[in-house]
């Protein structure tokens, strides 16, 4: 997921500078936040960075926004487009620059010194971007240049970013009386709270559940790389002789997948269906219940009926009516399916003579098995062939491919942890385009997931000279064990391009103005990519046995795609009841005590789910709508899929998956463009025409 720290100095803020000058110019010459980063390509200086370096930091960040916003304020000249919402677009590079250090750091490898740090940080930030959005004197400027923005001669990105900032403001609470001002300062600093708690319970949770096995028949299925890591994993908790899994995906996900043993499958599902919800010390139930009706507070504050109408407004979307109408559409097909698979999993379980009933925690076991037995594909001799660094490769092999960029390892970069590595990218002129950190491992101290995120987003300075993008992608692989590589399945191999993708949205984007992509159109770059990632043509490029060099034969590859269609009602199923269940929360209009769990249940329910197959995301562990920015919007997924599966049939169309002239116009319609223009515009400018739905509904095997 890529997404822009602008916001963050809206969401933002100010603090009073503390200590005299003097003191601040010695703060100023000591902490490498507030320096000149003299590092290649002007990469934050990690090793130098300590966690007594934030704090200050940040107060003095926002007192330097604070005073550039003064400035565009005191102007005596008449507020333009330049010196008024030019100038606001500029301000608080500083404090975004300190921002995104500390919260991609957050997220990819906190601590508690870094937990405790954000607890206070969070609400300073909101209360800055309050006094920010909500200043009066800085609004009259900005709503002077926007009535007058008829004569202004402005070209398109400055008329997209007169209209954006303006509407940011109005629906920051610029327009609302000082007495309901002061309620949305309270409630925007109580959503910061409540979220960071919600995030900060769920790491405890996941890391905090260990499925220890002392029994070596308990391994039976297990495949030998997970069986190793499990045992290193015990190793480094002095439990050596013994196996731990853990519920971090690489390696809850497979044990669900190979182990035998049903009975121990039930229990390692059973704690991760049910992280955060636990009736103790980390439980999220009484959070959600805030957020929810906080987010409700505010929406109907600033004018709407619900949070969805609020959050929808400014999206692809539009509206919540939307929004159910697609995923409605897609829900009666995939359930179908979905119930069918089930069928043909309980007929492999009575043909074994399980003499039960298909569980939750049955359906990747036997999913497996039923795909061995109708495609004779086994997922584990396909892994030989996607080691990290063959994938890697394919990536940049494909993008390269595409729009002629190169890859070249930067050794001397600083970088957060160790094994982070740091790539330049070159565009097919040898014009550098920015470059990216890549962050492989699991680990305690980074949540779970993969992103996309930036330490630097591109945009030009007011001199016109370009600020190239520093991004960042960070995955959760298990960590390599001995000499063996670490070998990714299908789902993360495609979970690499996908990521990558987000990370040409940020070294294409070619724009002036920083601007946020909406939430249903920046999946687009993302998900287009995973189209190539198992195409025949690709996979001979990069899906080489680790050991023999050879490629993948061609026998192997047929199986792949005659399985792409396999499991797609669980799939899509399980994503559609997630972004349902997303939906159900935040279109709620009065303020209540919810009872999480029933309301979940009824919701589920009500769709008519069936028991085999849970949301993707339960409330209790679904950051991407408690926490993570995706709330009303986890949607987006499927929205940009049906969008990225028309887009990549404009290649299929021409017969050539690398077709130059249709990349070229990608690049150029779509990727440079960043949130510098109307999406669908963007998209019709791409593609000459509205998206059909066909093409997603024929991938999914849902037509």
């Amino acid at each position: 997921m890529r997404k822009s720290l602008f916001p963050i100095l809206l969401a933002a803020t100010l603090l009073a500078a503390c200590g005299n000058k003097k003191q601040s110019d010695k703060m100023k010459e000591e902490n490498p936040l507030l320096m000149e980063w003299n590092t290649p390509f002007q990469a934050p200086p990690f090793e130098k960075i300590k966690i007594e370096h934030y704090m200050p930091a940040f107060e003095k960040g926002m007192v330097a926004h604070k005073e550039e916003i003064n400035k565009i304020i005191s102007s005596t000249e008449s507020p333009n487009f330049e010196n008024t919402i030019g100038a606001f677009n500029r301000s608080g590079e500083l404090l975004n620059r300190i921002s995104a250090v500390f919260f991609n750091l957050s997220s990819a490898n906190t601590s508690k010194e870094m937990q405790a740090l954000e607890e206070k940080i969070a609400p300073m930030l909101t209360k800055h971007g309050d006094d920010i959005s909500m200043d009066a004197k800085l609004f009259a400027r900005i709503k002077t240049v926007y009535e007058n923005k008829a004569s202004l001669n402005l070209n398109a990105e400055q008329a997209f970013i007169l209209e954006e900032t303006y509407k940011s403001f109005v629906r920051g609470g610029a327009n609302l009386s000082a007495e309901n001002q002061t309620k949305l300062r309270k409630i925007n600093e109580e959503l910061s709270v409540q979220a960071n708690k919600y995030g900060k319970n769920l790491l405890a949770e996941t890391n905090g559940f260990q499925l220890v096995v002392d029994k070596k028949e308990d391994l039976a299925g297990l495949p030998e790389d997970l069986v190793a890591s499990a045992a290193h994993t015990a190793q480094e908790n002095k439990q050596d002789g013994k196996w731990i899994f853990t519920l971090n995906n690489p390696s809850v996900l497979p044990f669900l997948q190979f182990a035998d043993n049903r009975q121990l499958r039930e229990k390692i599902w059973t704690a991760w269906t049910h992280r955060a919800n636990n009736n103790n010390a980390n439980d999220n139930k009484e959070v959600i219940n805030s957020l929810v009706n906080l987010q409700m507070q505010k929406a109907q504050l600033l004018g709407y009926k619900n949070y969805a109408e609020f959050v929808l407004e400014e999206r692809m979307a539009k509206n919540s009516t939307n929004v159910y109408d697609l995923l409605n559409k897609l829900w009666t097909p995939a359930l179908a399916n979905a119930k069918k698979e089930a069928a043909e999993l309980q007929k492999m379980m009575d043909k074994e003579g399980k003499n039960a009933k298909l569980e939750a925690w049955d359906w990747r076991y036997y999913t497996e098995k039923v795909r061995k037995a109708k495609y004779d594909l086994d997922e584990e001799a396909i892994k030989p062939y996607f080691s990290l660094d063959n994938v890697r490769d394919g990536v940049f092999q494909v993008s390269g491919k595409l729009y002629g960029i190169t890859f070249t390892q930067i050794k001397d970069a600083p970088v957060y942890y160790p094994d982070v590595t740091v790539w330049e990218v070159k565009d097919a002129d040898a014009k550098h385009l920015g470059i990216v950190y890549m962050d492989f491992y699991t680990r305690a101290s980074k949540r779970g997931g993969a992103w996309c995120t930036s330490f630097r987003d591109q945009h030009k300075k007011a001199d016109g000279s370009n600020v190239a993008p520093i991004l960042s992608i960070v995955f959760n692989f298990s960590k390599p064990v001995g000499d063996k590589p670490v070998l990714l399945n299908i789902d993360e191999a495609q979970t690499f391009f996908h990521e990558f993708g987000h990370a040409l949205h940020g070294l294409f984007s070619n724009v002036t103005y920083k601007s946020d992509v909406p939430r249903d159109f920046v999946e687009l770059p993302s998900q287009i990519m995973e189209n190539w990632a198992m195409e025949p043509e690709v996979l001979k490029m990069y899906a080489k046995h680790y050991q023999t060099k050879e490629v993948m034969p061609d026998a192997l590859i047929t199986k792949i795609q005659q399985t792409a269609k396999f499991d797609q009602g669980f799939a899509t199923t399980e994503y559609l009841a997630a972004s349902l269940l997303d939906m159900d929360y935040y279109v709620l209009d009065k303020e209540q005590k919810l009872d999480i769990v029933s309301f979940e249940n009824s919701a589920m329910n009500k769709i008519g789910l069936i028991k085999q197959i849970p949301p993707r995301y339960r409330s209790t562990y679904f950051s991407h709508i408690f926490d993570g920015g995706y709330s009303a919007g986890y949607y987006s997924y499927i929205w940009s899929a049906w969008l990225d599966a028309d887009a990549f049939a404009a290649f299929k169309e021409t017969g050539n998956i690398f077709d130059k002239t249709i990349a070229d116009k990608f690049r150029k319609e779509v990727l440079s463009k960043s949130g510098s223009m109307d999406a669908m515009q963007m998209y019709l400018n791409f593609r000459g025409k509205q998206p059909s739905v066909d093409p997603l509904l024929e991938r999914r095997g849902l037509k």
